[in-house]
């Protein structure tokens, strides 16, 4: 988890990976949008679309292991239904080199400026990595675990990536947020639906009693899977269970 910042050094910014390529399609996409991200209902969140440069979205299409391929873990139960591999081994030369850039300094750098939050990115992408759902796949509403099971940081955020081209909305697998019941400490009201749509991406603090999930079963056609990215960020634990770490000083 070193960082060129605990050196005393500045990260030059997330525009480009080290071969000079542009990763992001808009690489400011999370300047001045600290009022927005604050802001955000039920917890803090933004959804950004055309996230990815076509070139490596493209590539990433390509190389995504088909739901059927050897290497995933299946989730089957009455909370959960997909498959997901974290396994670095398994991701393609494109997958593999944009989350090495999602963990390197220069963006982690913007994802601090954003919440005011020193933060590491996990290199194990533990909850993390590439995530499949087909046809009847789920995930109920719940909480992401507050501390990562080998570093004891707490986890501050979680970027997804959906990409599926041509998603449509009436095969569901929206991303759901829900408001919190502290009262019975469970989801309460569906707050905000997000289509999975393609390179859409979005970000939301896991801390802030941040209930999500896709409890609908998915109804696409069988020849089709919501494919998506995902890389948590942590930071040092605050007190105890969902608090919020403290801002950079």
């Amino acid at each position: 988890m070193s960082r060129n910042a605990d050196a005393g050094e500045k990260p030059n910014g997330p525009e480009k990976d080290r071969d000079g390529l542009h990763l992001l399609s808009k690489p400011d996409c999370l300047v001045d949008q600290v009022a927005g991200w604050k802001s955000a209902s039920p917890f803090s969140h933004l959804v950004i679309d055309g996230f990815l440069a076509d070139e490596v979205l493209s590539g990433i299409v390509a190389e995504f292991p088909s739901h059927d391929a050897e290497g995933w873990y299946a989730y089957d139960n009455a909370i959960e239904i997909k498959k997901a591999t974290n396994n670095w081994e398994r991701f393609g030369p494109w997958t593999y080199r944009l989350f090495c850039f999602l963990g390197s300094p220069g963006f982690v750098s913007q994802l601090e400026e954003l919440t005011g939050c020193r933060l590491f990115a996990d290199p194990g992408l533990n909850g993390g990595g590439l995530h499949s759902h087909r046809s009847g796949g789920k995930l109920n509403p719940h909480l992401d675990y507050s501390r990562h099971p080998k570093l004891g940081l707490q986890r501050r955020l979680n970027l997804i990536i959906y990409v599926t081209p041509n998603w449509r909305d009436e095969w569901g697998g929206h991303l759901q947020f829900w408001t919190h019941d502290p009262s019975r400490d469970r989801p309460k009201d569906l707050a905000k639906g997000i289509a999975p749509l393609f390179n859409r991406a979005v970000l939301f603090d896991t801390t802030q009693n941040s209930w999500h999930g896709l409890p609908e079963p998915i109804a696409c056609p069988g020849d089709i899977c919501r494919n998506s990215l995902a890389i948590y960020y942590l930071c040092q634990p605050v007190g105890i269970g969902r608090a919020s770490c403290r801002e950079r000083v």
